[in-house]
């Protein structure tokens, strides 16, 4: 995919070592520019505010504030900026999280360089990535997870076509996919999307994916 300008990207972890090693993997990558590194949360809220980078890579467990809190904070404050979390193998609870925080999509850190471009230019394009190695396992924690009782969620009504856009959009389609698959345009499925994020109340795709799961709009 040719792209008109570099995608600026800011990473945040506390390890040294795979900062380096990430920076030095970045740098190979065509159209995509490292403009900031940074070891905890708080600095990657002030990095994110000097820089207003297009994407973030960011660990989860970080000191003085992790990757989830900082996720929340920059979401809200900065909606032009795509998260991607950065993930061991065995923390899926804690990838739930951050997509639930509003990331819209995560890593694995031993990420190939092909899969860390392929994720940057997916959520950069406003889609959402999922690693490949993991994301049926992610898929069904989301809709076995034991979730607060006191937190009630919103009843809502979905229409038959925007839920037929959500099981399509469960299924892992685009709106340009969608568009095709159900003969609308790309602009409708567009419309019809906003619109059910904001019944859902949520920030997207991701959101929405997460909230259907939990709330049995589709089954796995």
């Amino acid at each position: 995919m040719e792209l008109i300008k570099p995608i600026k990207v800011i990473v945040a972890d506390d390890h040294e070592i795979f900062l380096d090693g990430l920076q030095l993997l970045i740098s190979r990558l065509e159209d995509i520019e490292l403009i900031g590194m940074v070891e905890n949360g708080k600095e990657l809220i002030k990095m994110v505010a000097d820089l207003k980078p297009d994407i973030v890579l960011t660990d989860i467990k970080m000191p003085v504030l992790d990757g989830i809190e900082a996720t929340k904070y920059i979401l809200a404050n900065f909606t032009n900026v795509g998260v991607i979390g950065l993930t061991m193998f065995d923390e899926e609870d804690q990838i739930i999280d951050m997509l639930e925080a509003g990331a819209m999509g995560y890593l694995l850190k031993n990420a190939s360089k092909d899969e860390i471009r392929q994720a940057i230019v997916r959520v950069y394009n406003k889609e959402n990535y999922y690693c490949g190695q993991t994301s049926i396992k992610i898929t069904n924690l989301i809709a076995k997870k034991k979730f607060n009782i006191n937190q009630k969620e919103p009843k809502i009504y979905l229409t038959d076509k925007e839920l037929e856009i959500v099981k399509l959009l469960c299924n892992g389609l685009t709106s340009k996919e969608i568009a095709k698959d159900i003969n609308l345009s790309y602009r409708t499925v567009e419309g019809y999307r906003t619109r059910i994020q904001e019944k859902m109340e949520v920030h997207n795709t991701t959101g929405i994916v997460i909230y259907a799961l939990k709330n049995q709009f589709v089954s796995i």
